[in-house]
């Protein structure tokens, strides 16, 4: 089914809200650094224009630390067709919950490309930074958001009964839960709440048939495409180091899982991403 792409498809424009490309090559710490290294070094600007060849025309660059993040926006003010959101991961949320960090995160709001604030949220899978920390952060970076009027990139994992009451406290936000793998009864409440769902490679191997349900049942004006590479390659390229070009796969398998035709869905989903981030 995904060998019709490359020769129907070649006019389509899409966009890749979430990957972390400008990691690819620095040399920094981290384990999204690691995951480039292991799979071998790669240029960012080669990987962007792999991407736009793709007929994937916008990238949005997402930080995890305050020195990701600095990276991302570095990487985008000089790259075409890239855009950055500044975020702390809900795995670093502990060594960032310190005055100093916050303030020089901060000061990353008003850089040029900077269309998002994440990714930020909870994660209860890994627990990496305690509870209070990862409140703090998130809470910190809604507001950053609304204050500077700029969608937000949720990472959510196994936390949605604390995420929904901190999300309601800061009324106006808008953005995207990014990787979103959840029930049904949490994609609803969050389209109803004018949230966007990002989805990636996972719903091309998914064994799991309520999750493919929720796929089928997103809004499609509340739809957003991602890789997150270098993670979560998409069939039918698994084993291999994911790339933003490879969103074309996700454009594919969703359009026929969900009955839609290919240019609707990406017409759609560049729509909602322009809209969301402001990608002009």
């Amino acid at each position: 089914m995904f060998s019709r792409w490359l020769c129907n498809n070649k006019a389509m424009q899409l966009v890749d809200t979430h990957c972390h490309i400008h990691e690819a090559s620095d040399g920094g710490k981290g384990y999204v650094h690691d995951k480039w290294r292991v799979g071998g070094k790669k240029d960012p600007a080669v990987l962007a224009a792999d991407a736009h060849d793709a007929g994937v025309a916008k990238l949005i660059c997402v930080g995890c630390t305050l020195a990701d993040s600095k990276l991302a926006v570095d990487f985008a003010q000089r790259q075409q067709g890239v855009w950055a959101s500044i975020g702390i991961h809900p795995h670093e949320a502990k060594l960032h919950n310190n005055p100093e960090s916050k303030a020089e995160f901060a000061a990353l709001a008003t850089a040029n490309r900077v269309v998002a604030v994440g990714e930020c949220g909870l994660d209860y899978f890994y627990n990496h930074s305690p509870k209070a920390d990862q409140t703090a952060l998130l809470e910190f970076q809604l507001q950053l958001a609304l204050d500077h009027d700029l969608p937000v990139i949720f990472h959510v994992r196994e936390a949605f009964d604390d995420f929904w009451p901190v999300f309601a406290n800061f009324p106006g936000v808008r953005g995207v839960l990014h990787s979103f793998t959840d029930s049904m009864s949490n994609m609803d409440k969050a389209t109803k709440a004018g949230l966007h769902i990002g989805v990636n490679g996972i719903a091309t191997f998914t064994k799991d048939t309520e999750q493919r349900k929720v796929f089928m049942a997103i809004p499609l004006q509340k739809l957003l495409l991602e890789t997150d590479a270098p993670f979560l390659t998409p069939a039918p390229v698994r084993g291999t180091l994911n790339e933003p070009k490879n969103v074309r796969y996700i454009t594919q398998f969703l359009a026929e899982l969900r009955g839609e035709d290919e240019a609707t869905l990406a017409d759609a989903t560049t729509r909602n991403a322009t809209t969301l981030f402001g990608l002009e």
